[in-house]
């Protein structure tokens, strides 16, 4: 990565988690993927119950089969056959990893879901959030952190799920109510009521959508 990239990216990075503190929310930065599983690692103790949304970030830097191996308990929702028991069992979790749609430069997350199992677990439920994200995902305000969310990563899952939606075809948000819309529920998460509970970790890399 270009040096005057990365130099960019180190201080957003600081002013995002000066942003995350003023919310009652706790920032990292990590220089790489390698550096950003460590770290994540790092801050989820072994034995520890762990559960995710969808997260190709957490996935991207290793972090998603490392949590499978025997030191830790994950709770694999694709191992359920019900939905609801999927999520009761996710909302008990130790922590809950996830990625961020977008999150603005002074430290506000937004989620955008279809079946609201990602936005509930980070609004409430499990005792911990570790959110991984790429510095990709860091957008000047709120506004612009929408309009991400909406017309960069809701078409890019919207295609990589096969779902019959406009901007699946179009590669920007129609604003529609079809039957295979993942935009059902928009989370913006501007402040957490517990503190020590929502931990992000911003990569100094392209991660997700």
């Amino acid at each position: 990565m270009n040096n005057n990239i990365v130099k960019r990216n180190e201080l957003l990075a600081q002013t995002v988690i000066k942003g995350l503190e003023s919310r009652n929310m706790t920032g990292y930065y990590a220089a790489n993927r390698e550096e950003a599983l460590k770290l994540a690692l790092s801050l989820i103790p072994k034995g520890s119950s762990v559960t995710m949304g969808g997260a190709m970030s957490a996935h991207e830097i290793g972090l998603v089969e490392a949590v499978k191996s025997p030191d830790y308990n994950f709770i694999d929702r694709d191992a359920f056959a019900d939905r609801r028991a999927s999520l009761l069992a996710s909302y008990d979790a130790d922590f809950f990893l996830t990625s961020a749609n977008a999150m603005t430069e002074d430290g506000i997350l937004v989620n955008i879901d279809g079946y609201a199992n990602r936005v509930s677990c980070i609004a409430n439920g499990p005792k911990k959030v570790l959110v991984i994200a790429g510095m990709n995902k860091v957008c000047k305000d709120l506004d612009s952190a929408m309009k991400r969310a909406r017309n960069v990563a809701a078409p890019i899952n919207a295609q990589r799920f096969g779902l019959n939606t406009p901007c699946a075809k179009t590669g920007a948000c129609m604003d529609c109510k079809s039957p295979d819309t993942i935009c059902c529920q928009f989370l913006i998460t501007r402040y957490s009521r517990h503190a020590d509970r929502i931990h992000v970790i911003l990569v100094n890399d392209n991660l997700g959508f």
